[in-house]
């Protein structure tokens, strides 16, 4: 099998989850950065690969996926160990939700171009923007709260898909100045994660161009 290609951008959350679960399985692949900051993904080469322009896109065994989720859920079928997501059916939909709070609820309504749209199309003050994301950040990490164990991960005593969508969401929330105070089980387990080898070869600030 060739090297996995990840068509990646540093700073973004859904290809973060994926570098996650890669590092976690310690799957050997190659990055093909993709500048979102410079439009990159919106290109004639890029839509080549990847026809909506998003990424992340994992090349792998001879097909193209797309989303991050279903990417993920690819890795954790073609390299089991440590399993990402629990075999288990009830399982298996408890942590899929949890994930999804984040991957469904959460992160489309505040990437990139939702909040060009609000600024470009619907004159929303840089005010206005932030307040948008801590709304709907907040009010996921509200309900991940509420279900975030008093020890442990989300996925218990290993991480699964849903810390996997944790971490880089955290990141985000930092990034973005919303205050965490209400959300402590989230932060320890932030803080317990990002000490893991395979999430700290994973951030952001690991895979940051030089």
């Amino acid at each position: 099998m060739n090297r996995p290609v990840l068509y990646d951008y540093w700073r973004s959350s859904a290809a973060y989850r994926v570098r996650i679960a890669l590092a976690l399985k310690g799957v050997d692949w190659e990055s093909r950065p993709i500048d979102l900051a410079a439009g990159e993904q919106a290109g004639a080469a890029y839509r080549a690969v990847n026809p909506q322009g998003l990424v992340p896109a994992l090349a792998v065994d001879g097909v193209l996926l797309t989303q991050s989720l279903a990417i993920i859920d690819y890795i954790d079928a073609r390299w089991p160990e440590p399993r990402l997501i629990p075999a288990d059916p009830a399982a298996r939909a408890l942590a899929m939700a949890r994930a999804l709070v984040i991957a469904a609820d959460i992160h489309p309504i505040a990437n990139l171009r939702v909040l060009k749209a609000l600024r470009g199309d619907f004159a929303a003050s840089e005010p206005q923007v932030t307040a948008w994301i801590h709304r709907w950040i907040a009010a996921g990490f509200a309900t991940l709260e509420a279900q975030a164990p008093a020890q442990g991960m989300l996925g218990g005593a290993a991480p699964d898909i849903s810390d996997l969508c944790l971490v880089p969401q955290v990141y985000n929330a930092r990034r973005f100045g919303l205050p965490l105070d209400p959300f402590p089980r989230l932060v320890r387990i932030d803080a317990a994660l990002r000490e893991l080898p395979a999430f700290a070869a994973a951030a952001p600030e690991t895979v940051k161009p030089a």
